[in-house]
């Protein structure tokens, strides 16, 4: 609901009960007009189109400009007929009493504090013309209402731009999640595709070579798309007889991303070689925003899994895995998403955590399950990440750690945390609460 409507609602009520005052004040002083009877059809008249415009109070849309003219208009009326009514002024306040002050509100809510001002000096100017002289109640009373009306339109203006700014920050808040999503597919399928072309193209040389280069060339250019949403500009490289190329390669081509790189990464779920037929499968669950059945989705994600179904896959003569003798259950999606993050630790260790003789480190996956989390923890006995590393990799846009594991855990309410002593392997725990999901 909007921040206003109940400035609305409040405003349909004020409208009746002050309808009801006038007509009680007019019903207990009835004896004492002049001419009471153009009074009452007045009153009556007034009353009727209060309880007959209801629905055009009810919200800022359905107040429109000839509305509001109008309500003012029988206010403004009522006003100048009271001398005729009441020509010996022995009632006091004018026939429509404290019922003006809507049309002013009205006026305030639809328009902000500029319409309120306007509309508060003319009917300041109708007290005035009605009283024929400036008094200190006339004076007293228009100043109160001219204030009041003021206020709320500043304050309705202040809420209707905290309400665009929400909203625009909403926007950017989704598309970003859902560009960290779409980054996290494609760095688990695509990223790592492209690097093993580079990697074996420069080993295998020729034309082959030259296809590694363009491969590593896209591979920094999609880096740079999913880590800031910015392509980098692209420039003519040279092709081999001097001559320009025909196609044009972002800056910075030819930098490797294999074990040479140093920078720590991560490749597909599950373990999966490079080009084992996961980009299709990745692309084929990269769905457009708003084309899913959420409610489908929303069944398939809910229901449970046994997360050690999933992570007993990983073992392997390098890997071991621990698990409890019970199931762990987490929901479809977490489990996925959890599983996910555990096989990008685990290929960090398989791409980057080799002792000095060039032998795969080995790891070690723990499985609990707790009260309220479940957690794994991924140690490996490699030579560690040095200092700075990660936020060098992901200077860079490689964005393994980032957006593989710590962005998977964030989005489902848990939390990873990485340890890594030089010379003394590096160990990673993934948290995820149960009570969120």
């Amino acid at each position: 609901m909007s921040v206003e409507q109940p400035l609305w609602n409040a405003l349909t009520g004020y409208r009746i009960l002050a309808a009801l005052y006038a007509l009680g004040v007019f019903a207990w002083s009835y004896d004492e007009y002049s001419a009471p009877v153009p009074g009452l059809v007045f009153l009556l008249l007034l009353t009727t189109w209060t309880f007959a415009t209801l629905r055009n109070v009810g919200s800022a849309a359905r107040c429109t400009l000839p509305f509001l003219v109008t309500d003012i208009a029988f206010g403004i009326a009522g006003i100048l007929l009271s001398p005729y009514i009441d020509a010996h002024d022995h009632v006091g306040p004018t026939l429509p009493s404290i019922w003006v002050a809507g049309p002013v509100l009205a006026f305030a809510l639809k328009g902000g504090w500029r319409w309120a001002a306007g509309v508060s000096v003319l009917v300041g100017i109708a007290n005035i013309i009605e009283r024929g002289m400036v008094t200190r109640s006339t004076f007293h009373n228009v100043l109160l209402v001219c204030v009041a009306s003021i206020a709320i339109g500043y304050v309705i203006e202040v809420a209707r731009a905290s309400e665009r700014t929400l909203a625009r920050a909403l926007q950017i808040e989704a598309a970003t999640r859902e560009r960290e999503r779409l980054a996290r597919d494609i760095h688990d399928s695509v990223l790592q595709v492209l690097a093993m072309v580079q990697r074996r193209g420069s080993t295998i040389g020729g034309e082959a070579a030259e296809l590694g280069r363009m491969a590593g060339e896209q591979e920094v250019a999609l880096r740079a798309l999913v880590s800031s949403g910015v392509v980098p500009r692209q420039r003519p490289a040279p092709a081999a007889n001097g001559a320009p190329d025909a196609a044009p390669h972002p800056p910075g081509a030819g930098r490797g991303t294999g074990p040479g790189s140093g920078a720590p990464d991560a490749a597909e779920p599950g373990g999966a070689e490079p080009g084992s037929g996961s980009v299709p499968d990745a692309l084929l669950t990269l769905d457009p925003i708003g084309e899913t059945d959420s409610e489908t989705d929303g069944e398939a994600d809910s229901a449970l899994c046994d997360v050690r179904a999933l992570l007993s896959s990983h073992a392997a003569a390098r890997v071991s895995y621990a698990e409890p003798g019970a199931p762990v259950l987490l929901p479809a999606r977490v489990a996925t998403e959890l599983t996910a993050a555990v096989s990008a630790a685990l290929d960090n260790v398989r791409k980057h955590a080799c002792g000095e003789a060039g032998q795969e480190a080995r790891a070690w996956i723990l499985l609990e399950d707790e009260p309220d989390s479940v957690i794994v923890t991924v140690r490996d006995d490699g030579p560690g990440i040095p200092a700075g590393r990660l936020a060098d990799a992901e200077a860079e846009g490689r964005m393994g750690v980032a957006l593989s594991i710590r962005g998977r855990l964030r989005d489902l309410g848990g939390t990873a945390e990485l340890v890594s002593v030089p010379g003394q392997g590096t160990e990673v725990e993934l948290r995820v609460p149960k009570n969120d999901q």
